[in-house]
């Protein structure tokens, strides 16, 4: 098959691939089995591999996830994503109605309904007809470029009918069914599950990896245009059925209302109905429809004053309370829960609720036996709203705080300015298994296998009781543990020794210092470099560090003066753990370079340095590495198997080096 044939055949495969996903993730209705479909994909991907010049990034093929990222690039939205004000009762609606009108100066005013999907905001950017952009909400005005991510969303299009630049806005959310089957596969895997759909969502489209987003079945609602730049509508329902022309999935629940009466009574079928969606929604948008007169109303500081997100009421349910339980976190704080006869709130079944402290059961008299109200507070925490005490018995039992630690019988304390009760022991179990948990997470030290119910059993069977007992830990005993098989055993072991080589500000953040985050730990690391030098430090030191506050200054040397801590250093250290910062460090101030003030794109394979490595050292040399090519960019590094960045870099003149060049720049 010579060339032009094969590049017939590859886009005769994307043309019917875009077909079979818009059918299927669109319209949801498939014309084919999964089975051809998959096996077109991977005709597609094997001809994509053979002629690598053929490669585009609108292909189909790209849905799969590319390459792991070191980080994501901001983001600069050209028109702000602003938040929305809220409403909370028909009073509110009628307010802001009235606002609306007397801002146009007109009697009455057409407005568009929407389902409020809980999931993350996103932007979606197509140039010359192809998707060259995703990225988050952040802060309204700068975001997340998180592209490889949203390709995996087989209900987004690579490319659509429209040569005008133009960026459309939606949330990615993820459906009730993937959210369960996701749940259930970590809970089997020992890994925390995640809490709703809403961060779940989240959580998969700020992977690294965007092979681990392909794998979640993540999908998405369109629902405004943000900057366009040949727009002729002139209205925003006009705009919603122009992007389903275009391609885009829209939600097909929209209602356009003659007036806020019609608006109060969308809103009320809602409330009723929600519960009979594949998806979580937790509200309504309501926005004037004709676009002159949002023109005209214009916005306020942080919101626009055309639209509104009128909000569910929290779903409340009635239930017995018939124990409190008692937890000890890692810091030693006591928390109290209150642990319920098993009740339908907001979709799920709630079987306890938090009950935050002693004080707050002494203000709602909440006692043991009681008939309690709980919701979900936003939909997602159980609490206790109040108690029904005209149904009490006078069975009912107070409930105090005990003076002594739960898991270990040492004395609870207050501290000063605190509400909570706290272990101060700092052998207590509860606190030490607790403080292994942190320690393997993913923020942490992000040992992989290690999730909370292994940590769990490992604790449980007595094979590690500290931090550098993980270190220890030897193949023939952990083969003697339930569910753990031989390849488990070795998987483990391997995330274990590579965790060693991790910077410091990971194993500086596991080690659960008060009041240091990770920011704060990363800060810390790269200002000090090494361990010791913190070790050594004052606390006039710390403080003399811009982010850093007198309290972490003084937990910082209170914790590193114990003797403890002295020791597990010790021993972490002879058990070969690195304890220097690898990142790029900020007391060094380098002369001029190549790279200083440049940025700097790195694509394809490095043979000789890692990405990260190459992305350190040019940012120690004063650049700066992003992870897209623009108008701004300086310079392109292209390694082997350069594809479309580089294709990018050629068409705007940018500068380009192979690997070589690098290296002989960075001697």
């Amino acid at each position: 098959m010579d060339l032009a044939q094969v590049k017939k055949e590859i886009q005769f495969l994307r043309n019917e691939l875009d077909k079979y996903n818009y059918e299927y993730h669109v319209l949801d209705q498939p014309s084919v089995s999964d089975y051809e479909y998959d096996q077109k994909m991977q005709q597609l991907i094997k001809l994509e591999h053979e002629f690598p010049e053929l490669q585009t990034p609108d292909s189909p093929s790209k849905r799969v996830g590319g390459e792991p990222l070191d980080a994501f690039e901001k983001v600069e939205h050209a028109v702000p994503m602003l938040s929305l004000g809220n409403a909370f009762g028909e009073g509110d609606l009628r307010d802001f109605d009235r606002r609306v009108r007397e801002g146009l100066k007109i009697d009455e005013v057409s407005y568009v309904c929407e389902l409020k999907i809980d999931g993350l905001a996103v932007s979606l950017r197509y140039e010359d007809g192809i998707f060259v952009q995703g990225a988050t909400r952040g802060d309204g005005q700068t975001g997340e470029d998180i592209t490889q991510n949203l390709k995996t969303i087989r209900s987004i299009p690579l490319r659509i009918d429209q040569k005008e630049t133009i960026e459309v806005r939606g949330e990615a959310f993820m459906p009730q069914k993937s959210f369960l089957a996701l749940n259930e596969q970590k809970e089997k895997s020992g890994e925390e599950p995640f809490a709703n759909p809403r961060n779940a969502a989240a959580g998969s489209l700020r992977q690294l990896d965007p092979k681990i987003a392909s794998k979640r079945n993540l999908d998405i609602f369109l629902y405004a245009v943000g900057q366009w730049e040949a727009g002729t509508l002139t209205s925003h329902s006009d705009r919603l059925n122009y992007l389903k022309q275009l391609g885009f999935k829209t939600n097909p629940e929209w209602r356009v209302c003659k007036n806020i009466d019609d608006v109060i009574e969308y809103v009320n079928e809602w409330v009723e109905k929600r519960a009979n969606l594949s998806y979580d929604i937790d509200g309504i948008v309501i926005k004037v429809d004709q676009l002159d007169y949002q023109e005209k109303l214009g916005f306020t500081a942080k919101s626009p004053r055309w639209a509104v997100a009128y909000k569910f009421p929290a779903e409340e349910a009635i239930t017995t309370l018939y124990d409190i339980e008692l937890s000890v976190g890692r810091t030693g704080v006591v928390t109290p829960t209150a642990l319920l006869e098993p009740v339908k709130v907001a979709g799920t079944t709630v079987q306890r609720a938090s009950l935050h402290n002693e004080d707050l059961i002494r203000e709602k008299d909440i006692r043991i036996g009681d008939t309690v109200v709980i919701k979900k507070a936003g939909d997602i925490i159980p609490e206790v709203v109040r108690v029904v005490e005209d149904q009490r018995t006078g069975n009912e039992e107070p409930f105090y705080m005990p003076k002594e630690c739960p898991a270990c019988g040492s004395e609870l304390v207050r501290l000063e300015e605190e509400v909570a009760l706290r272990c101060i022991n700092p052998s207590c179990p509860a606190q030490v298994k607790e403080g292994l948990i942190h320690f393997v997470s993913r923020n942490a030290m992000n040992i992989d296998g290690l999730g909370e119910k292994v940590v769990e059993q490992l604790f449980n069977e007595g094979l590690v009781r500290s931090i550098s007992d993980l270190y220890k830990l030897k193949r023939e005993d952990l083969l003697q543990l339930e569910r753990m098989g031989e390849k488990s055993v070795d998987n483990l072991l391997t995330a274990i020794e590579k965790s060693k080589y991790n910077s410091l500000e990971r194993l500086l953040f596991g080690l659960g210092v008060r009041y240091v985050g990770s920011k704060a730990a990363r800060t810390l690391a790269s200002y000090f470099e090494t361990i010791d030098n913190m070790l050594e430090a004052s606390y006039e030191d710390y403080l003399a560090i811009n982010e850093i506050g007198d309290k972490m200054a003084d937990s910082i040397v209170r914790y590193f003066d114990e003797v403890q801590v002295k020791e597990l250093i010790h021993d972490l250290k002879s058990l070969g753990l690195n304890m220097d910062y690898k990142g790029p460090k900020k007391t060094e101030q380098p002369e001029e370079s190549p790279f200083t003030g440049k940025t700097i794109v790195l694509t394809g394979k490095l043979e000789i340095l890692t990405r990260n490595e190459a992305k350190e050292k040019i940012e120690i040399l004063g650049g700066k590495v992003t992870g897209s090519v623009s108008k701004n960019t300086d310079l392109l590094i292209a390694g082997v198997e350069a594809g479309s960045k580089l294709d990018k870099a050629k068409s705007l003149g940018v500068e380009i080096w192979n690997e070589q060049q690098l290296i002989e720049a960075l001697e």
